[in-house]
C-alpha cells in the first residue's frame, strides 16, 4: 500500500523516494452433541484471530476455503444487495462462530442449507448453527444482506473499505475494510479462493480480482464474473465500480492483463501502465516467477481515498500512478499478496520489501543507487519522524502505514544486503517468495532463512534495524 499521509510516495511528496476453484460437495450432517460431548465453550469460535493490533479482526474455529460473492450495486442510490456463500473447514467442534461484517442489514443466514440463528454484536455477525460442526469437516454458510456500504475509519484516521465515488465505488480493504461489503474471516492469515459476480448499471464496469470469466448486459444492467483461484487475504479483494476504459491483452509469458482506467486519468496513466509488462518481467527476474495467472491495474478518480493498494492481481490506484508506485504495488504481488502476513505487527515484511523494490528499480534503471538513497535517509537527524518507532513492531494499528515501516523497513533490507553480499541477498529474497508462496510468513522465519542461506549470525543486525528504539548508531 502507498498512503501519502503516512508514507513518502514520490508521486505526492518531494522525497527520495490452485488452478480449479474449490469444489463444494454435499457433506453429511453431524449429529447433535450429547451430554458426554463438548461443552458450549468448547464449541464456540473466538470473535477474533488473536491479533494484538486488531483484536476483533478475523475469527476462530474455522478456516474459509472459498468465497462465492454475488453482488448487485446501484450507483445512483448506492444500494448494495449481496449473497455470500462461504465454504469453510471447522478447526474445532463448532456450534457458534463469528463473521466480520460492519453495517449492512442481514436478512438471512443458513449453514449447510438449514436456517441458522444470528445476531449482530458490533462488527461481529454471530451465527449459531442448528447442528455442531465437527472438527475437520467442511461446511457452507450462506449470508443474504443489503444496504448502503460505508467505509471504516482506521486507527490513523484514514478510511478503507467501500468508498463511494462520483461514478461508483473505490473498494480497498487494508487493513479492516473487507467487512464493509462482505462477511469474512477478516485477517490476513485466513486466505481463500474467490468467485465474485457483480451486476451494475449498463455503462459502468465492475472490476475484481483474478480472471474475467465473462460479462453480459440485459435489461440495462451488466454482470461481470471474476475468479481468483489462488489463496487471497480478504483485505486484498476488490469490487471497484466506475466508468472505465478497459484494455485487455496477454503478455508473451501468457499472463492475462486487464487494465481499467477512469477516462479522467487515462492520459497521465497511459505511459506508466505501458511499462507494466517490463516491470513484472524485471520483478520476476529478481523475486522469482510471478505468483498469479493475471495482472493489471485499476486507476480510479478517487481524490478522497488518498492511497494506492496492492489488490491481488490488479493493484488499485486512486489516480494515475507514477512509475515508482507501479513498481511498489506490483512488488507486493510477491511480498504481501502471495506471501502474506501472519500478524499485522510484521507489516514491514510487506511495506519494507515493496519500498526496497523501488530503490532497486531506480538503481538498475539509471537512478540513484540503493546506497545513495539509504545514505540520504540515514542523514536525517535523530529527531526526525523516521526514527519515531521501530518497524519490526510499530506498537499499534495507528502506525502500521507510517514512514518508519516503509523506509526503515527498506533500510533493514539494505543493511542485510551489505552484510551478506548481493549473491546471497537476492537468493534470500527469491527463497522467501518461493518457500512461502500462497502462504504466510513471520519476521522470525525471515531471519532464520537469511541466517541459514548466508551462513552468518544476523540477530544483531535485525535487532538494531527492526526493534531498537531511535536512530541506529551505525549505518
Amino acid at each position: 500500500m502507498t498512503r501519502p499521509r503516512r508514507q513518502p510516495v514520490r508521486r505526492r511528496t518531494a522525497v527520495l523516494r490452485r488452478e480449479t476453484v474449490l469444489a463444494t460437495v454435499p457433506l453429511a450432517v453431524a449429529a447433535l452433541i450429547g451430554a458426554a460431548g463438548p461443552t458450549a465453550a468448547d464449541t464456540t469460535g473466538a470473535p477474533g484471530a488473536g491479533d494484538r493490533y486488531f483484536p476483533l479482526s478475523g475469527n476462530g474455529g474455522y478456516h474459509v476455503r472459498h468465497y462465492d460473492l454475488t453482488l448487485g450495486y446501484d450507483t445512483s442510490s448506492r444500494h448494495l444487495d449481496g449473497t455470500a456463500v462461504l465454504t469453510a473447514a471447522a478447526t474445532q467442534n463448532l456450534s457458534r462462530f463469528d463473521l466480520d461484517l460492519k453495517g449492512l442489514k442481514v436478512t438471512g443466514v443458513s449453514v449447510d442449507g438449514a436456517p441458522a440463528a444470528f445476531r449482530r454484536v458490533g462488527q461481529e455477525l454471530v451465527v449459531t448453527s442448528h447442528h455442531t460442526l465437527r472438527k475437520g469437516r467442511d461446511f457452507r454458510v450462506t449470508v443474504a444482506y443489503n444496504g448502503t456500504p460505508k467505509p471504516v475509519t482506521d486507527p490513523d484516521g484514514s478510511t478503507d473499505g467501500w468508498i463511494p465515488t462520483d461514478d461508483g465505488a473505490f473498494v480497498a480493504g487494508e487493513p479492516q475494510g473487507a467487512m464493509t461489503w462482505f462477511p469474512a474471516n477478516n485477517h490476513p492469515k485466513d486466505k481463500a479462493s474467490y468467485d465474485i459476480t457483480l451486476t451494475v448499471p449498463e455503462g459502468r464496469t465492475a472490476v475484481a480480482n483474478g480472471v474475467l470469466l465473462g460479462q453480459r448486459t440485459a435489461h440495462g444492467r451488466t454482470t461481470f464474473r471474476w475468479r481468483e483461484t489462488q489463496p487471497m487475504a480478504s483485505y486484498l479483494a476488490t469490487a471497484t465500480v466506475g466508468k472505465f476504459k478497459v484494455e485487455q491483452y496477454t503478455t508473451h509469458d501468457g499472463l492475462k492483463v486487464y487494465n481499467a482506467v477512469d477516462p479522467r486519468e487515462a492520459g497521465a496513466a497511459a505511459p506508466v501502465l505501458k511499462q507494466l509488462p517490463s516491470v513484472l518481467a524485471w520483478e520476476s527476474k529478481l523475486f522469482g516467477p510471478y505468483p498469479f495467472r493475471s495482472a493489471g491495474s485499476i486507476v480510479d478518480h478517487a481524490p478522497d481515498a488518498g492511497y494506492a493498494l496492492e489488490t491481488q492481481t490488479r493493484p488499485l490506484y486512486d489516480s494515475a500512478p507514477d512509475l515508482s508506485t507501479l513498481v511498489h504495488e506490483n512488488a507486493h504481488q510477491w511480498f504481501g499478496d502471495s506471501v502474506s502476513l501472519t500478524s499485522w505487527k510484521d507489516i514491514w515484511l510487506n511495506e519494507g520489501f515493496a519500498s526496497y523494490a523501488e530503490w532497486l528499480y531506480a538503481e538498475q534503471h539509471g537512478g540513484d543507487s540503493a546506497q545513495t538513497t539509504f545514505a540520504a535517509y540515514y542523514a536525517r537527524p535523530a529527531s526526525d519522524h523516521l526514527w519515531a518507532f521501530p518497524p519490526g513492531d510499530p506498537g499499534s494499528g495507528q502506525n502500521i502505514f507510517d514512514t518508519p515501516v516503509y523506509v526503515r523497513g527498506a533500510m533493514t533490507l539494505h543493511e542485510l544486503r551489505k552484510a551478506v553480499g548481493d549473491r546471497d541477498f537476492f537468493r534470500i529474497l527469491r527463497a522467501w517468495a518461493a518457500d512461502h508462496r500462497g502462504d504466510h510468513g513471520t519476521t522470525a522465519q525471515f531471519v532464520r532463512l537469511a541466517e541459514r542461506m548466508s551462513g552468518k549470525r544476523l540477530d544483531g543486525l535485525f535487532h538494531t534495524w527492526l526493534y531498537a528504539k531511535g536512530k541506529p548508531d551505525r549505518a
